[in-house]
């Protein structure tokens, strides 16, 4: 069931994939305990009958993946004690996100082979998003890992299923191979690093950036530092449909513990990275320039949303053609799906770069003691309306109307700050001008509206609404949006936003 801070957040509510198995039927664990007596030991009911488990017991959440995979897969599984334990559920609404994205036709399909290739990164010894992709869909799949026990087990799970073991390769990864940051690539400061190649007779790739691109942009604040992601693991003359990644979220062991309410295990290696999971995920964007249409759709999980934001910021630097995003949901679980490409896109499209979506949010976070959220709505007022932009504010429910020209858009994106006294006079010498104004050119006029939910202590939750789908101006809609994020991060939180979405030292 969604968690109540989930409800009160208002408008449309991301909810599980529809064709996810569990959808309609969420697992039945009175049910599973009486099919599987290993499974009943750690199922018990509450006061009110319902049956549960203990998720904080870690050996409770590894048997209800292995009678899950068993019960509604049909296939056999196993971890050793310690290796992370994925939630089935919320990995197929991965593997479904991404069945969505090769079946859509924003690029357009060059396939010679019918049978869909992907490249698990990370797979682990759970082996899970081949074994899913390969029994629901018949996909391919290679799945790479650099620790011993992972690829074993890996191995392992793949053999004890005959009809998946010919879809399924399991690929080490030379763990001692160092992978250089892209400073280091973009000033040349290492003369034996112009091209890859291993014994395994990889990919060779030009490791020098393309002219045209500044990878330094990528990684002045968090480089990976790690064993190869997909550049040198990725053969000579190899080509997938998608690759996709679980990578790891936390910076150090410690920052993985602090969830007392879960228990799936995990090893440094799955859990943790230098720099957290943008320095990982942001290896896998310099890895896709690198190999840029070798894969139709590179993919990842995000785990958090100022991550998401920072990250498509970066896509868009390094000249992709498409990026999609989605949100992940199971019980009171979200993550999000971050999807690139490079393949030219099979129609135009103005403002690619634009978010299709009419509803768009960001977390304000670290919000400072003497800030409330009117505040923050007062401030959202004063930003817009210093472009000259109608600005109506509702202090009772916490919106603001918005109707802007493109005239007035153009100069909310060419403007970070604003005076405040220049705001008030444009504000009032717009309102007059309303009250004359036949609304003649209504589509060319952006409508939106904003509103300020209260989430925790020092979080709030702001979210625009497109009013007016028909405009021409609508594609305008989410880069007025992204600058009012920047601004009013810079101004309230602990820490500033840069203009790539990564943020400064906190402020004093």
């Amino acid at each position: 069931m969604p968690s109540k801070k989930k409800r009160k957040r208002g408008g449309e509510r991301p909810v599980i994939h529809p064709r996810n198995k569990y959808s309609e039927n969420p697992p039945d664990f009175g049910l599973l305990a009486s099919l599987h007596p290993s499974f009943e030991p750690y199922v018990f009911y509450s006061h009110d009958g319902r049956p549960k488990i203990d998720w904080t017991d870690f050996h409770a959440t590894r048997e209800l993946t292995r009678i899950l995979l068993l019960h509604d897969h049909g296939f056999d599984w196993w971890i050793p004690d310690g290796q992370l334990c994925p939630t089935v559920p919320n990995r197929l609404n991965y593997i479904h996100w991404i069945e969505d994205l090769l079946a859509s036709d924003l690029i357009p399909c060059t396939r010679a082979d019918s049978v869909v290739k992907g490249f698990d990164i990370g797979t682990g010894a759970n082996c899970i998003y081949p074994l899913l992709g390969a029994s629901l869909l018949g996909w391919t799949f290679v799945g790479s890992d650099v620790t011993d026990v992972a690829i074993e087990w890996a191995n392992r799970n793949v053999k004890s299923n005959p009809p998946m073991s010919e879809l399924i390769e399991i690929r080490r990864v030379d763990s001692e191979t160092k992978m250089f940051d892209a400073k280091e690539l973009q000033n040349g400061q290492k003369d034996n690093i112009n091209s890859f190649i291993d014994s395994n007779n990889t990919k060779r790739i030009d490791m020098r950036p393309p002219q045209s691109f500044s990878l330094s942009r990528l990684s002045e604040k968090k480089s990976y530092h790690g064993p190869p992601v997909l550049v040198g693991v990725i053969k000579d003359g190899e080509n997938f449909d998608f690759c996709m990644c679980n990578p790891p979220f936390f910076e150090t062991m410690e920052e993985a513990g602090l969830n007392p309410k879960t228990s799936c295990g995990g090893t440094p290696e799955e859990m943790v990275c230098p720099g957290g999971e943008e320095a990982f995920i942001t290896r896998i964007i310099e890895d896709s320039v690198q190999l840029k249409q070798t894969f139709w759709w590179y993919t990842s999980m995000v785990g958090r949303k100022s991550n998401l934001n920072t990250l498509t910021s970066k896509l868009w630097n390094v000249g992709v053609t498409i990026v999609k995003t989605t949100e992940f949901v199971q019980g009171r679980t979200s993550r999000w799906g971050l999807a690139w490409s490079f393949v030219p896109p099979s129609r135009k499209m103005i403002f690619s770069h634009v978010t299709e979506k009419n509803n768009l949010s960001f977390m304000l976070e670290g919000l400072q003691r003497q800030y409330s959220a009117f505040h923050v709505l007062q401030s959202v007022e004063s930003f817009l309306c210093s472009s000259g932009a109608s600005c109506k504010l509702n202090a009772a429910t916490f919106n603001i109307d918005i109707t802007a020209s493109k005239n007035h858009c153009d100069k909310i994106l060419k403007s970070e700050t604003q005076n405040k006294n220049e705001a008030a006079r444009c504000k009032n010498e717009l309102e007059r001008s309303n009250a004359s104004n036949d609304n003649n050119c209504q589509s060319d006029v952006l409508w939106f509206r904003i509103s300020v939910f209260q989430q925790i202590p020092g979080t709030l939750l702001v979210r625009a609404t497109l009013q007016q789908k028909e405009s021409s101006i609508s594609g305008l809609f989410s880069l007025i949006f992204q600058q009012l994020e920047l601004f009013l991060k810079n101004k309230f939180c602990t820490e500033r936003v840069l203009a790539d979405g990564s943020c400064s030292n906190p402020r004093r």
